[in-house]
């Protein structure tokens, strides 16, 4: 699978189109500022969108959503416990297990509130890697003191999807660079703090 990263806005938000190295479609993941980027490498590439998946409400990972969705007529995609209080609109509410197909594919939502009640990862076993908007970075975690945020979820989302992930596996977050979870296992002080059942 191909990911291009693209970064926007003042919270230098990252936004990632998928697709296949031989194929034709694509899906585009949290398009949160300068639709333009978007739609013009997609016609470029000559791709086809099938779908925008948010990992969750928050406009700086959903605010060109409506802009790519009216140049493309495709579905927008959230958890719908997230849908439910978005203002903008959502085509399709996903739950834990749904599966988008990208040419032969899987990538899988994986649950993970706390960020917002609807946050989610989108986990590719294929490709070994994992979508995490702001449930995980780096050297840190999404913050949990905003509209929807719960402190005691992102722990049972850290305990309980996230630190099943193996060493291997390489994230890609909604904000800052990807690396692979060995790093996160070895640097991210927060993600230590949940998983070991202190505070952070």
């Amino acid at each position: 699978m191909r990911i291009k990263r693209f970064i926007g806005g003042s919270l230098e938000s990252n936004g990632y189109v998928l697709h296949q190295k031989d194929g034709r479609h694509c899906l585009l993941v949290d398009p949160g500022y300068r639709p333009k980027v978007f739609i013009d490498y997609i016609k470029e590439q000559n791709l086809a969108l099938t779908g925008i998946i948010l990992t969750h409400l928050h406009h700086d990972h959903t605010g060109a959503a409506e802009a790519v969705k009216s140049a493309f007529d495709c579905p927008i995609y959230m958890h719908r416990d997230d849908a439910f209080v978005y203002g903008g609109k959502v085509d399709v509410m996903v739950e834990d297990g749904f599966v988008f197909d990208l040419e032969g594919e899987s990538l899988v939502v994986q649950h993970t509130p706390g960020h917002t009640m609807g946050s989610i990862c989108l986990y590719s076993e294929k490709s070994k890697v994992c979508f995490t908007g702001d449930t995980i970075f780096d050297t840190d975690l999404g913050r949990t003191d905003l509209a929807g945020g719960s402190e005691s979820m992102m722990t049972d989302s850290i305990r309980n999807v996230v630190d099943k992930w193996d060493n291997q596996i390489t994230i890609y977050p909604g904000h800052d660079g990807s690396c692979n979870m060995k790093f996160v296992r070895a640097h991210n002080r927060e993600f230590l703090a949940l998983r070991d059942g202190h505070e952070r």
